[in-house]
């Protein structure tokens, strides 16, 4: 007990000698890495994972470093093995993250793609809306995904390519009951129709409400994979909600709707509107 004491009061003073500036800077660095991590993982399973380990990791690392090492205490054993859960931790890290880690890779090594003007933008955002409600008002089941900064070509490739101007009658043909491609999702590509017919990824079961179908599913994939908009309307409810940036908004209004598209598409654009708060929202 009483090395243990020692240890962690020569813990302390070590401690108290070191360059307060110095130790301030590396703080806000670690803090502002982990704040873009977590911010970056918000609303994927991911999220969770990474703080479990990040706590799990500093307490074994803070009991090592409690720990009194004498010359017959040294705890080289604890310490080997430490080092190897580190180097297990971080290829689980990324057998588990692989999704996440694709998507930040891509973002960084990409340019963003959509760079339509703001009336380009508007007018596709109101063929949207204009399509949602009517889809909603027949409860007709859609699940239509904007490109964004990460490009969508792999899952274009599971459907059926058009490259045709989007219009709220051509993307309700579409979807209507019966059509060839009402049954997957349209993807829209620097403000083109680019395909439809696309399989979506699907997100775990456990990352979507039971109630939800797999349009749900399918939307809250994609947008865990990519930072695509997703918009999808229930074909039992009519009910429209928007997937993006992991997160799923349920139960939105025509205005809503709007809104959101407005600001995530456009938002130096969409920042000078009024911002509707969504009924619903699900992690």
């Amino acid at each position: 007990m009483n090395e243990l004491l020692r240890s962690i009061t020569n813990y302390i003073h070590r401690v108290s000698t070191y360059n307060l500036t110095v130790v301030a800077v590396e703080l806000l660095l670690i803090g502002l890495v982990a704040w873009w991590v977590l911010r970056f993982l918000r609303g994927t399973r991911g999220a969770r994972l990474v703080k479990g380990a990040a706590v799990l990791l500093a307490l074994v690392y803070i009991v090592i470093r409690l720990l009194p090492k004498t010359g017959s205490l040294s705890w080289e054993r604890i310490e080997f093995l430490y080092g190897k859960f580190l180097l297990f931790t971080f290829v689980a890290v990324i057998v588990a993250f692989q999704p996440e880690l694709r998507r930040a890779l891509i973002q960084i090594g990409q340019t963003r793609l959509f760079r339509g003007k703001h009336a380009d933008i508007e007018a596709l955002v109101e063929e949207l809306v204009d399509s949602a409600m009517y889809l909603a008002r027949n409860k007709i089941g859609s699940l239509i995904a904007v490109e964004r900064t990460v490009g969508l070509a792999a899952i274009m490739e599971t459907g059926t390519r058009l490259d045709a101007a989007v219009t709220s009658n051509l993307l309700n043909t579409i979807f209507y009951p019966g059509s060839a491609l009402h049954d997957m999702g349209v993807i829209l590509s620097r403000g083109r129709l680019a395909a439809a017919g696309c399989q979506f990824p699907l997100a775990e079961s456990e990352d979507v409400d039971p109630s939800l179908g797999s349009r749900h599913r399918a939307a809250l994939g994609l947008a865990q994979e990519s930072d695509a908009v997703v918009i999808v309307v229930s074909e039992e409810s009519g009910r429209i909600s928007i997937a993006c940036e992991g997160q799923l908004y349920l139960g939105l209004t025509g205005e809503n709707l709007r809104e959101m598209l407005l600001s995530l598409l456009a938002p130096k654009f969409g920042a000078g509107r009024k911002r509707e708060t969504p009924t619903g929202e699900a992690p």
